[in-house]
């Protein structure tokens, strides 16, 4: 059965088993999010569904706890109380301490545009596929298998990387990795990139896991995302660092207003007693 009900024209919106997840449910977590996050939400389809797997996953472990009587260890009822309790506060510190739904203005976007330029800066990347022998007994006979057959036809990569390369996630997609800026390409590879024409294969290389034999299938120069392209990602960059900044001084705030008494003897006691 259900943990949870479902309400009157309460579509279903997804299933794991014999469990359900509601739309009221959802809407009710993303009730959670502000209204910025909510728009990044919206305009990403694919972070929307992992939500809903990711509920329902936790749906069949709270079943599975809840058939075990987990809830009723001891050490989880402390955690259950102390959780409750931090959950309480913090929801309620951020709902306090939220910007105003108007922050950060067009003035403030721009302004923080222009000082992050560099920061938004996307480095040049590349879109690579590989073919990876990893070092092993017989390694260097299969390096040259792959030569060989590349040699005698370049186009073929694909199809040798299906047979033959090691690393099964890539060799699934005729040894396509993906996009790579230069920041994330390691510095023996990176220095090959530069020398390659797109569809040109490279020699193989030699790292500390293997021999990787590279294709730039594409290659994109280093550019600046212009201001609209950015501009949600800047408003919850701004929203997330006033909320902190509101959190600080709302906390020294209430530090003033009820001065803290700590028992240092005690305090100083405690590892002791919890080793």
């Amino acid at each position: 059965m259900p943990l949870l009900h479902a309400q009157e024209n309460d579509r279903l919106v997804g299933t794991i088993g014999d469990l359900e997840l509601r739309e009221g449910e959802v809407l009710a977590s993303l009730g959670r999010l502000e209204g910025v996050e909510r728009e990044a939400l919206a305009q990403d389809p694919g972070t929307l569904k992992k939500l809903v797997q990711s509920m329902l996953v936790q749906r069949v472990i709270l079943q599975q706890a809840m058939e075990q009587k987990w809830d009723e260890e001891p050490s989880i009822q402390l955690l259950l109380k102390n959780t409750r309790e931090a959950a309480i506060t913090d929801s309620y510190l951020k709902s306090v301490c939220k910007p105003p739904a108007a922050y950060p203005g067009d003035a403030e976007l721009r302004e923080a545009y222009a000082k992050s330029r560099e920061a938004l800066t996307v480095p040049r990347s590349f879109r690579l596929a590989q073919i990876f022998i990893g070092e092993q007994k017989g390694s260097d006979k299969k390096v040259e298998d792959v030569r060989r057959r590349l040699k005698a036809g370049p186009e073929g990569f694909g199809q040798i990387a299906r047979e033959l390369s090691e690393e099964k996630e890539s060799a699934s997609r005729d040894g396509e990795i993906g996009w790579l800026n230069e920041k994330q390409i390691q510095p023996e590879i990176l220095a090959r990139l530069p020398k390659l024409s797109v569809n040109v294969v490279s020699e193989p290389v030699k790292l500390k896991d293997g021999w990787h034999i590279l294709k730039v299938l594409d290659v994109r120069e280093a550019f600046t995302p212009v201001f609209d392209q950015v501009r949600l990602q800047l408003a919850q960059r701004l929203r997330a660092e006033k909320t902190r900044a509101n959190i600080q001084a709302y906390m020294a705030e209430m530090l003033h207003k009820h001065p803290v008494a700590v028992n240092e003897v005690v305090l100083s006691k405690l590892l002791l007693k919890n080793p």
